[in-house]
């Protein structure tokens, strides 16, 4: 099971939000390329950005922050928030970022995953699925759709992508646990590499999402937290997929 710390950035700066929720904010530090390159020290293989300010705006605006995050680290990075158009994506690949998550546009318009895939490849785009009881929210979880994430993850497959974050809004940023079997029933019922987001809390998180046969997991607020310690994970978690 791959692992990526995440990084959220709000006006240059790492923090962590609650539900999503802009006044429920935690600035960990003013030097998001020094979390990075840390994460990167405790064994991390693989990095998640989210731009908090560009998935409101819909367009990038921590440009300058991910260029630092992407010098200072020699890991693969993914990055959503605000990405909404083939030169956006164009534009962060460029900056060195490895995989780009497009999560309003996918849901307003899935036809531009289909080109993005053709355009760019599979290995490059991930479709961000964020949903609330069952339902698929966009414009920085400020509305719902009536498209089901199950349905929406269908689609996405058809299309070529191979590559799903998946968040349960409603436990992101809350230390809850992730919703396990939510995250297994998309696995199952697509194949897809499906990667739980939201709520994780400790070890045992990890592991239940694990056994589930889920392909990743992002964590954040439980490492600024020291609720998870990265390396133990890592080698708990990795090296597992591996044969460590």
């Amino acid at each position: 099971m791959q692992l990526y710390p995440a990084i959220d950035m709000k006006n240059g700066q790492c923090v962590r939000l609650k539900q999503g929720k802009f006044k429920e904010i935690t600035v960990y530090s003013d030097s998001p390329e020094k979390v990075a390159a840390y994460w990167e020290s405790q064994g991390a293989t693989f990095l998640h950005l989210v731009d908090l300010d560009g998935a409101l705006a819909g367009y990038s605006v921590n440009e300058e922050a991910i260029r630092r995050i992407v010098s200072a680290v020699s890991m693969p990075v993914e990055i959503g928030g605000g990405i909404r158009s083939e030169d956006a994506i164009e534009r962060m690949l460029n900056l060195g970022v490895s995989r780009v998550i497009i999560g309003t546009k996918a849901v307003e318009n899935p036809l531009f995953l289909r080109d993005a895939v053709l355009r760019f490849g599979a290995d490059r785009i991930v479709a961000g699925v964020d949903a609330k009881n069952g339902l698929v929210a966009v414009e920085g979880w400020e509305k719902l759709s009536e498209i089901t994430a199950s349905d929406l993850c269908g689609q996405m497959k058809e299309y070529g992508v191979r590559h799903v974050v998946y968040t349960d809004i409603s436990r992101d940023g809350m230390l809850t646990g992730p919703n396990v079997e939510a995250t297994r029933a998309l696995t199952e019922e697509t194949g897809m590499d499906i990667i739980a987001s939201g709520g994780m809390s400790s070890m045992d998180d990890l592991k239940r999402l694990h056994e589930a046969g889920v392909k990743g997991a992002i964590i954040g607020k439980a490492l600024y937290e020291n609720r998870i310690n990265l390396k133990e994970a890592v080698r708990a978690f990795e090296g597992i997929e591996k044969g460590e």
